[in-house]
């Protein structure tokens, strides 16, 4: 009825303004991205630091509060670091190409 309806809306609203934060927070991680590959480049390093992440894997898992989310969280971490390399690649090129 009209009551679900209500409720569905204001449920996807929520959904767009937490989406809202995880763009704007998605765009500032690659940023910081881009200023590691800075780093990195400058010091010989090498983009990918399999010991690096698989830390940063274990304490994001740490962080939740719901151990349930555990598997999804780490799912959700290794997209996000995988995107984090490949954008710090374009960097790396693009700086390579001037």
């Amino acid at each position: 009825g009209q009551g679900v309806t209500r409720e569905i809306s204001q449920l996807r609203r929520e959904l767009d303004e937490v989406d809202r934060e995880l763009v704007a927070l998605f765009e500032r991680r690659m940023e910081i991205s881009r200023e590691v590959a800075a780093y990195k480049r400058g010091r010989g390093l090498p983009v990918l630091d399999a010991a690096r992440e698989e830390q940063v894997l274990q304490s994001r898992q740490e962080m939740l509060r719901d151990g349930r989310l555990a598997a999804g969280c780490r799912a959700l971490f290794q997209e996000i670091m995988r995107l984090s390399r490949e954008e710090q690649d374009k960097a790396l090129a693009r700086e390579a190409g001037e």
